[in-house]
C-alpha cells in the first residue's frame, strides 16, 4: 500500500513562490504517474500538474508558465514549484498516485492528505 506525505504549503504575497513537495512511501509497486491537485472552497477539486513515468508532463492552463512539476524517479517524490502566485491560486493542494501493485498488477490510486496554499493580495 502506498502512502503520500506532503509538505510546503503556506502563506505567500501575491507574486511569492512556494515549492510543494510530496513522497511516496511503500514497497512493491510501479508509479505511473503523480501529480497535484487543488480546490478552492465551492469549487471542484482540479489538475494542476502531473508528470507520468515516462517523463511526459501535464499542465491545466492557469498553471503553465508559472508551475513547473518535476519528479525523482529513485524516490518516489515529485516536486511542484509555484512561482508568480496570484491570490486565485489559493486552494487546498492535493498530491495524486496512481500506481501497480507488483504483487497483483492491479492499479490504484492514492491522495495525500493536502496541503493549504494561501496567496495574498
Amino acid at each position: 500500500q502506498v502512502q503520500l506525505v506532503e509538505s510546503g504549503g503556506g502563506l505567500v504575497q501575491a507574486g511569492g513562490s512556494l515549492r510543494l513537495s510530496c513522497a511516496a512511501s511503500g514497497t512493491t509497486f510501479i508509479m505511473n504517474r503523480m501529480g497535484w491537485y487543488r480546490q478552492a472552497p465551492g469549487k471542484q477539486r482540479e489538475l494542476v500538474a502531473q508528470i507520468h513515468s515516462d517523463g511526459t508532463l501535464d499542465y491545466a492552463d492557469s498553471a503553465k508558465g508559472r508551475f513547473t512539476i518535476s519528479g525523482d524517479d529513485a524516490k518516489n517524490t515529485v516536486l511542484l514549484q509555484m512561482n508568480s502566485l496570484k491570490p486565485e491560486d489559493t486552494a487546498e493542494y492535493y498530491c495524486n498516485a496512481f500506481y501497480r501493485a507488483r504483487t497483483t498488477l492491479r492499479y490504484f490510486e492514492v491522495w495525500g492528505q493536502g496541503t493549504l496554499v494561501t496567496v495574498s493580495s
